[in-house]
């Protein structure tokens, strides 16, 4: 997830009758929804202009689908600075261990302070990780999402670090 200010308010309701798609229901969400094609991502502008782009499978996506954003709300008319500053805020990643755990063994490996595991509420371990700061979902079938990074190399450093540290445990031999 990214975000930008564009740095003028926005008339919402004028800018969801002109963009075939949006979605503008301001009793049940305050901002507009409108999804962007190629690439897959979906935008959501709010009154302040600010604008969050969710979904995109890269930053570049990200600065593509806001691009496309900005060139049509000014085709209406609306001025928008030349280049809002986009900033991403979270970035979601999956990745596989390779093989089957043991969510019990681990919890008690990880140290109890850093987890939560309660199967009978949600079937998957939850480990916060203290640098990078992300917090980790691993399942019993070896399958992890990442989540709270702010630059893909905390994904990397994350998954380098929950191997070691379940290696070191003995929970992946």
């Amino acid at each position: 997830m990214a975000s930008t200010s564009l740095g003028v308010e926005l008339d919402l309701p004028a800018i969801a009758l002109s963009l075939d798609g949006a979605e503008y229901k301001p009793e049940q969400f305050p901002g507009l929804i409108y999804r962007v094609k190629n690439p897959k991502a979906a935008t959501l502008l709010f009154h302040s202009g600010k604008v969050v782009c969710t979904g995109a499978q890269s930053i570049e996506d990200v600065k593509i689908a806001i691009d496309k954003v900005i060139t049509l709300i000014r085709k209406n008319g609306i001025q928008i600075r030349d280049q809002p500053k986009i900033e991403v805020q979270n970035v979601v990643a999956t990745f596989d261990l390779g093989h089957k755990v043991n969510l019990n063994s681990i919890a008690i490996s990880l140290g109890l302070e850093k987890v939560e595991y309660e199967p009978e509420q949600f079937p998957g371990l939850v480990y916060r990780m203290g640098v990078p700061k992300v917090v980790l979902l691993l399942f019993g079938s070896g399958k992890v999402v990442c989540t709270g990074a702010r630059k893909p190399q905390d994904v990397e450093d994350a998954v380098d670090k929950i191997t070691a540290e379940l290696l070191a445990a003995d929970q992946l031999r």
